[in-house]
């Protein structure tokens, strides 16, 4: 085999596991707005270094522009390899990829196979995987979804975690989005990822499911935070099986206090999330809802707001959006504890 090997997206796909590392050579802030899930950034050109070159093509012209990056390029090349692969023994295999034009990647690649290492190209960079992810998404793969169901502050997100911590197939798209899926619901010091890196992340869970096998997943909106479920991944679950989890409400009291400490140590932070919700409910009942929480009283805004805002919107949407709710497994969870979720966690994946 010569090296290195230049490869379709499409083709490498069956072995894009196999590689012991997926390196992308792209700028940083390139690589921060998507990229091959599992892919380490190894910048041949930094973002200033990027722009500074990219100028120069601009203005004066290729050679030289190329006269001033291939320097910067070779130093760069070489300190990646000192600093990140020079332990990396004789069949080490990697794939490398840049934008498009195979110039960032083809000077990587040219030095790792100079080497010796039995390295691979992906063929039309991140633009050919792109088109690949775009193309999967609009057609997912006919899996066997589960909808869990249930009033906020039921324990989905826990079931969820609990399921995939005994094996079975989860799609977590909050766990995905970095996001609680409702207007409370983002987490503290975490940015959610951008529209084109949350879709890479949906399209690495599907494609590694066992269509033979269930595959559970939450009842969301077509929105979780800023991010947009794929349409055609929401249209089947929309129109999968639902399991209706049931919890009593002073129970989803304390699980939500649990899961919403954040707010609890912070009145400020829940009171200007509060703020978008004025539209719905008024400027005196937010103002209601503020004094609860400056003083302390979480438990009682909690129950409010399930009473007032979540319940209402859940029942005005489930049976509306998810077609076979009417008909969906009732699992009814007696509390809160792990073990309670393991317990109904085990009776689905049976």
């Amino acid at each position: 085999m010569k090296y290195p090997e230049v490869l379709e997206f499409d083709a490498l796909l069956p072995q894009l596991d196999a590689f012991d590392a997926i390196i992308d050579v792209r700028s940083e802030a390139e690589y921060a707005l998507d990229h091959i899930p599992g892919a380490i950034n190894c910048p041949v050109l930094n973002d200033e270094e990027r722009i500074r070159v990219g100028t120069l093509y601009k203005q004066v012209g290729a050679f030289d522009a190329k006269k001033v990056g291939a320097p910067i390029v070779a130093r760069n090349i070489a300190r990646h390899i000192e600093t990140l692969f020079a332990d990396k023994p004789r069949d080490w295999r990697a794939l490398v990829y840049c934008w498009r034009g195979g110039n960032r990647s083809g000077a990587m690649v040219h030095v790792l196979a100079r080497v010796g290492w039995p390295v691979a190209q992906l063929d039309g960079g991140y633009k050919a995987y792109r088109a690949h992810v775009s193309a999967a998404l609009a057609d997912p793969p006919a899996l066997d979804l589960r909808v869990v169901c249930g009033t906020t502050g039921s324990g989905k997100s826990r079931l969820l975690e609990t399921l995939d911590g005994i094996g079975a197939q989860v799609l977590d798209l909050e766990k995905l989005a970095a996001h609680r899926g409702s207007v409370l619901g983002h987490l503290p010091n975490e940015l959610q990822p951008s529209q084109k890196m949350f879709e890479s992340l949906v399209w690495d869970k599907l494609r590694r499911f066992d269509p033979a096998k269930p595959v559970f997943v939450e009842s969301e909106s077509k929105k979780v935070g800023n991010l947009r479920v794929p349409d055609a991944v929401m249209a089947r679950m929309r129109a999968s099986p639902c399991i209706a989890v049931k919890l009593s409400r002073p129970n989803r009291v304390r699980l939500l206090m649990e899961d919403y400490e954040h707010f609890c140590a912070d009145p400020s932070t829940l009171n200007a999330q509060l703020d978008r919700l004025v539209q719905l409910h008024g400027r005196a009942q937010i103002d209601a809802w503020h004094a609860l929480a400056n003083d302390g009283a979480m438990a009682e805004l909690v129950d409010q707001l399930l009473v007032q805002h979540y319940d209402p919107a859940y029942l005005r949407s489930i049976d509306r959006n998810f077609v076979r709710y009417a008909q969906a497994e009732a699992l009814e969870l007696d509390d809160i504890a792990p073990e309670d979720f393991l317990q109904a966690a085990r009776h689905l994946h049976r």
